[in-house]
């Protein structure tokens, strides 16, 4: 099987080495905006580097995965739909509600796949989570509380073309608390502040969020996020219910201190999102060329990622507005 590669900075350097390193996977094209840097991740992995996206479609993949900066996915996605090639994609699709929808759309009208990358749904913790829910090990589920804790905040020019702390950050949360339950999230209370950097304010984002989500059952998600963290990266996602309570992502290496017991954190707390998935991102791409072979169900589709996107936009709009909305409301 070729693979595609589109997008050589953190995130595709650690897909390529990934896809190289896949029994199933005989070549892997990479092509970059730089194509130095493409040709310098190219040979680390042993894979081959082109100049154009239009190269890498002559090159005719099997597959092609799509780790380019966040402006560039809409216009990728079509281009590789136009094209017939299964594609994966980094969320999000597109950088607005309906930006998202009329991708989905081309994507439809061409017949082409997609599958979004959500790589919580392969993290290990995340998934037992989900298990347990669905066999009933908890009851009724009345509550979950999931977290995103960046170390450091990215840099300004991120922030300022990222969609916000909801859209880019704590959508991974809203994705996440959807898949475990198997529920819709109905409403949405959101509020956010900002103590850190002026440039969050300057760009009518916050630093620290905080999301009440409702669900279509009944059951409360409390989603917290932050790019404040200074013991480094944390995601944790909590689900109580009437019978027990089950918890993902604490472990020797989350940067937590219990004060009244034994201490969590472990002498090399993750870092970032690349330390702390990095066998959920293998997995995902694992999952990826299985789809591509026929294999197996789509693991994230665009209409999954949107509905993500939608909670997402409601909490934007809970957060200006200072009221709860409800997914309808942004739906329209």
């Amino acid at each position: 099987m070729k693979i595609g590669l589109v997008g050589a900075g953190r995130i595709g350097a650690q897909h390529a080495a990934t896809l190289s390193g896949l029994a199933e996977v005989d070549d892997v094209v990479i092509t970059d905006a730089d194509a130095g840097q493409a040709r310098v991740v190219a040979d680390k992995v042993g894979a081959s580097a082109v100049e154009t996206v239009e190269d890498l479609i002559a090159a005719r993949p099997d597959g092609v995965v799509i780790a380019a900066p966040t402006g560039a996915h809409a216009e990728l996605i079509r281009t590789f739909a136009a094209a017939g090639i299964p594609i994966f994609c980094e969320k999000p699709i597109a950088l607005d509600v309906q930006g998202t929808r009329d991708v989905l759309a081309a994507v439809a009208e061409s017949g082409a796949r997609l599958h979004v990358g959500f790589q919580r749904r392969f993290d290990a913790g995340i998934a037992a989570v989900r298990d347990a829910i669905a066999a009933g090990e908890l009851g009724f589920v009345h509550t979950l509380r999931s977290c995103t804790s960046d170390p450091t905040p990215p840099p300004a020019a991120y922030i300022k073309t990222s969609g916000g702390i909801f859209r880019d950050c704590a959508v991974h949360d809203y994705d996440a608390v959807r898949w475990v339950t198997g529920r819709e999230v109905v409403e949405v209370y959101a509020t956010g502040a900002n103590q850190g950097d002026e440039f969050f304010t300057e760009y009518g984002d916050v630093d620290t969020a905080v999301a009440t989500l409702t669900l279509d059952d009944g059951t409360l998600a409390i989603c917290t996020a932050t790019r404040y963290n200074g013991g480094g990266y944390d995601v944790r996602l909590e689900a109580h219910g009437s019978l027990k309570a089950v918890a993902a992502g604490i472990n020797e290496r989350s940067p937590i201190v219990a004060l009244d017991g034994p201490e969590l954190v472990g002498v090399n707390p993750y870092t970032g999102f690349g330390d702390r998935f990095r066998e959920a991102y293998a997995a995902e791409l694992v999952a990826f060329t299985e789809f591509v072979a026929g294999r197996r169900d789509n693991p994230c589709s665009g209409e999954e990622a949107l509905e993500a996107l939608l909670v997402a936009e409601a909490a934007e709009l809970s957060r200006a507005e200072r009221r709860p909305v409800r997914i309808e409301e942004v739906r329209a």
